[in-house]
This record gives structure tokens, sequence and C-alpha cells, in this order.
């Protein structure tokens, strides 16, 4: 058993809700995206368990600008994105992604936390490729970053 699978933990919930959000968006249309976060599993007491869960609105973003928002300046998070777009070749791609936000503004211990946590969650949530972005302004890079456009 590796040492991350010790200290960081996905709830049963959680793996249902990551396995459920990666199928219902292979077909979307749209861009579709939900933001993850490192909670301690004793309410912040307990830092021996870190649990990986979805942000506590449950929020399925559709637009980037939304997402941008709504990340905080001084943590990071976990944010998974499916975006449709069209290839050069006029192929419809929708790459599952995970976009790791590390502000430059982190703390330390949240980017040792973080970074720990990275493969777990890259693992546990199937994606294909990890984007690693420092700010919400970012997010405006990536469908060419996914090869589009």
């Amino acid at each position: 058993m590796s040492s991350e699978s010790r200290l960081y933990t996905f709830s049963q919930p959680s793996k249902d809700h990551l396995r459920k959000f990666r199928l219902g968006t292979s077909r979307s249309n749209d861009p579709q995206a939900v933001i993850s976060l490192l909670t301690t599993a004793a309410d912040l007491i307990d830092k021996q368990t870190l649990e990986i869960k979805q942000d506590e609105d449950q929020t399925v973003y559709t637009k980037l600008e939304d997402i941008g928002e709504d990340l905080p300046d001084h943590s990071p998070r976990f944010i998974l994105l499916s975006y449709p777009l069209t290839l050069p070749s006029g192929r419809l791609s929708v790459p599952y992604v995970l976009l790791y936000y590390l502000p430059v503004t982190c703390n330390a211990e949240l980017r040792m936390l973080y970074a720990g946590a990275k493969e777990l969650m890259r693992n546990t949530a199937e994606v294909g490729k990890v984007i690693e972005i420092d700010s919400p302004d970012d997010l405006e890079d990536i469908p060419k970053r996914l090869g589009g456009e």
C-alpha cells in the first residue's frame, strides 16, 4: 500500500460521484467541471487522514469563467474538467482532464498536502491528463492547451 493511499482517502460516495461525473460527461456537448478539495476526516482537528471530495455546493460548472470566480486566492484545488472541442481535423473530442490549481500565494503546508494527493486524484478520477494552473486567468488558455481552437 502506497503512503498516499494511507494519508489520503476517498469516501465511497466521493468515488461514486467521480465515476458518475466521468461517465455522464463523456458525451456532453457543453463543458462541465467540478471542484474538489482536501478536507480532514475530523473537521480540521485530525490531520492524519485527509479526504478528497467535491466542494460542499456540489456545483457542476458549465463555463470556465464561473470556475475562476469560485477558486480561492490562497488555497489549491483539483478541478475535473470535461471540455468538448473540435480538433483542427474537424473531429469532435471530449478530453477529460484534471486541472491542478496551485496559486503562487499558497502556503507551503497546503502545497505539500495537495502535491501528495495529486497522483491519487488523477488515478481515482481516471483522467487522461493533468494541467497545472496557478491563476484563474490561466483558465482562458485551457481550450488551446487541450488542442482546440
